[in-house]
C-alpha cells in the first residue's frame, strides 16, 4: 500500500499571474511530488466534488448558492481576496472534497495527505482571506454526524490564527479547536479557539518545536481524538511574504514529522492539509509545502505503514 495522497487538476485554475495568492502552487506542489518520487500518477488519489448539503453542514445554504451563482457583492469579493470564476467555484467543491477523502483515506490507512486543503477563514455565510469554504469544519462535522468519529481534533499550525474554524465549531464539543499562531497577525480580531498557543513574532526552530511537543503531548491523551486534521501551513517559515515566524526548512520538516508521530504513536489518525503559504517564488513555495509530503513518506516508510 502506498501512502495515500489526495490531488486534482482543478486546483490550479487559470488566474492573474501577479495575484497575492499562489493559485499555481498547487499543480507547481504536484509536479514536484512526482519529480522527486514522493508518489506516481497512478498512485495519486482524485476527488469528488463536495456533495451541496456536505457542505451546508458548516455554512449558510444561501451563501453557499450565491458563491456558486457569482452573486457575491464587491464587499463580499473584497473580503474574500480572490476574482470569482466559474472554474475557482468548481476548485473550491472539489477541494473541500479532496479533503473529505484524505481524512477518510487516514481513517482508514492511518495517515493521508491533501495537496491543499486547510481553508480556516471562511466563516458560516462570509468569505474571508482567501477562503471560501472552511474544509476543516466540514470534515468535521461530517465526520461526526455520520458516526465515523466520535470526536475530532483540528491542530492548526497555520501562522494566522484558524478563526473561522473557531467561530464555526464553537458549539461542537466534539470537535476541538487549537491553533498555534502569530499573535500579531491577521485576522486581527482573534477568534475563541478550544485552545489558542499565541507565539511571539520572530520565534525560531527549537522554541516553536518545544511548543508544538508541548502542546500535542498535553493534548493528544486529554482528548484522545479519533483523528487529528494537521494544517501544516508554511506560512511560519522566514521566507514567506505574510509570516513573521522564522523557522527554517528543517524546523518546518521537524515539525510534520514531529505532529504525524505523536499521532500514530498514539494511534491516532492523522491527515495532513497544507494550509498557507505565499512567496514571489512559487517553485521555492511548492518545494516548501512539499515538506510535508515528504515528511509523511518517511514515516509511512519507517513505520512499514504498507
Amino acid at each position: 500500500m502506498f501512502l495515500p495522497l489526495v490531488y486534482h487538476d482543478d486546483y490550479s485554475p487559470p488566474f492573474p499571474a501577479e495575484h497575492r495568492f499562489p493559485m499555481e502552487k498547487f499543480r507547481l506542489l504536484y509536479e514536484h511530488l512526482l519529480d522527486s518520487g514522493v508518489t506516481t500518477e497512478a498512485q495519486l488519489l482524485r476527488p469528488e466534488s463536495c456533495p451541496r448539503e456536505v457542505l451546508a453542514l458548516a455554512h449558510c445554504p444561501t451563501y453557499i448558492q450565491r458563491f456558486l451563482d457569482g452573486e457575491l457583492s464587491r464587499e463580499e469579493q473584497r473580503r474574500l481576496g480572490l476574482p470569482w470564476s466559474e472554474l475557482l467555484a468548481q476548485r473550491t467543491v472539489r477541494a473541500v472534497g479532496g479533503s473529505l477523502l484524505a481524512a477518510e483515506q487516514a481513517l482508514q490507512h492511518g495517515l493521508a495527505c491533501h495537496l491543499a486543503g486547510g481553508t480556516h477563514h471562511a466563516h458560516y455565510d462570509h468569505a474571508a482571506g482567501f477562503c471560501i469554504f472552511n474544509d476543516l469544519a466540514v470534515v468535521s462535522r461530517y465526520l461526526l454526524e455520520a458516526g465515523k468519529v466520535q470526536r475530532v481534533l483540528i491542530f492548526d499550525c497555520d501562522v494566522h490564527q484558524g478563526d473561522g474554524t473557531a467561530r464555526l465549531l464553537a458549539d461542537t464539543p466534539d470537535a476541538i479547536t487549537v491553533s498555534l499562531h502569530c499573535e500579531k497577525n491577521f485576522p486581527a480580531r482573534k477568534a475563541e479557539s478550544d485552545w489558542d498557543i499565541p507565539l511571539p513574532m520572530g520565534m525560531g526552530d527549537a522554541d516553536y518545536l518545544q511548543v508544538v511537543d508541548d502542546a500535542l503531548n498535553y493534548l493528544l491523551p486529554l482528548y484522545q481524538p479519533d483523528l487529528v486534521l494537521y494544517d501544516a501551513g508554511v506560512d511560519v517559515h522566514k521566507d514567506d511574504a505574510l509570516g513573521y515566524l522564522h523557522l527554517t526548512d528543517d524546523g518546518v520538516a521537524t515539525r510534520d514529522e514531529s505532529v504525524i508521530r505523536h499521532c500514530l504513536g498514539r494511534d491516532i489518525p492523522v491527515v495532513g492539509l497544507i494550509g498557507g503559504g505565499y512567496d514571489k517564488d512559487r517553485a521555492a513555495l511548492a518545494r516548501r509545502h512539499g515538506i510535508l509530503h515528504h515528511s509523511a513518506r518517511r514515516v509511512w516508510d519507517d513505520l512499514d505503514m504498507r
